[in-house]
């Protein structure tokens, strides 16, 4: 790991996790794990530049298609890419296209920056998730031999304790809450090299007595009604919560807020 404080720009490059769900602001936007990076560089890099081209929902084939030129164009210091995630959380999967677009995307972008930071996203714990925790292991591994191979740094998310905790996650339990991401930001601040501001990121929280049986099961139903359900309808129909929504910040231009 290098530590490098000079860096100008950063370029983010994904799906929900990098546009910044659930982490909601005031005003009804998104902050989330990569505006509260680019603050901390911006902080350190007078004129520094951000842009954010993630979109929720956008699998590795749109990424690769609509984000990913446009990310090696801009020619940023620091790119980070994180995708292919829903894709395995697809009833069906072709886990060999999946790996094939993801290395299209980094034989792409590696060049194009001074450093690429790929992922090995968190990982909550429960019965759903742990049917598609094969497929998620198989694109880490992926991930691994893409960064070893292009210089790429690999942020481990997924090993983190804290994460995997799901008081860590929104109610949909599919999106990190506001803790969350901060210490996202914080994982990839220090896998970019730069001195720890919060060296216990990654441990385990604290145990809470949890919660009853009655109050388990009111959650449950909330969640299937209001986040599952429509889940479901979206893939059955081949919709996605992106459609026809923007970039979060498609130019590459100097970071002005929100603060940390």
């Amino acid at each position: 790991m290098q530590t490098n404080s000079t860096h100008t720009s950063l370029v983010a490059v994904g799906d929900s996790f990098t546009e910044g769900m659930s982490d909601l602001l005031p005003d009804g936007t998104y902050r989330g794990w990569a505006d509260l990076l680019a603050a901390r560089m911006a902080a350190r890099a007078p004129g520094f530049r951000y842009a954010n081209l993630a979109v929720r929902g956008k699998l590795i084939g749109q990424i690769v298609e609509e984000q990913v030129p446009v990310a090696a164009a801009m020619g940023a210091d620091v790119v980070t890419l994180v995708g292919g995630l829903n894709d395995t959380l697809r009833p069906k999967c072709d886990m060999g296209r999946v790996k094939g677009l993801l290395t299209e995307a980094v034989e792409q972008l590696a060049p194009s920056c001074k450093q690429l930071v790929l992922m090995r996203s968190p990982g909550r714990q429960g019965p759903v998730l742990d049917r598609f925790r094969p497929r998620m292991e198989e694109l880490f591994v992926c991930i691994e031999e893409l960064a070893e191979r292009h210089g790429a740094l690999v942020v481990d998310l997924y090993g983190a304790a804290s994460l995997s905790d799901p008081r860590m996650w929104d109610v949909d339990r599919l999106h990190l809450t506001a803790e969350g991401h901060r210490r996202v930001a914080e994982a990839v601040w220090q896998t970019l090299g730069h001195d720890p501001e919060d060296l216990e990121w990654h441990a385990p929280m604290a145990a809470t007595p949890p919660p009853g049986w009655a109050a388990r099961r009111v959650a449950d139903a909330r969640f299937a009604r209001r986040h599952l359900l429509p889940w479901i309808g979206r893939r059955l129909t081949g919709r996605s919560s992106g459609d026809g929504l923007p970039p979060k910040r498609p130019d590459l231009r100097p970071y002005e807020g929100p603060t940390l």
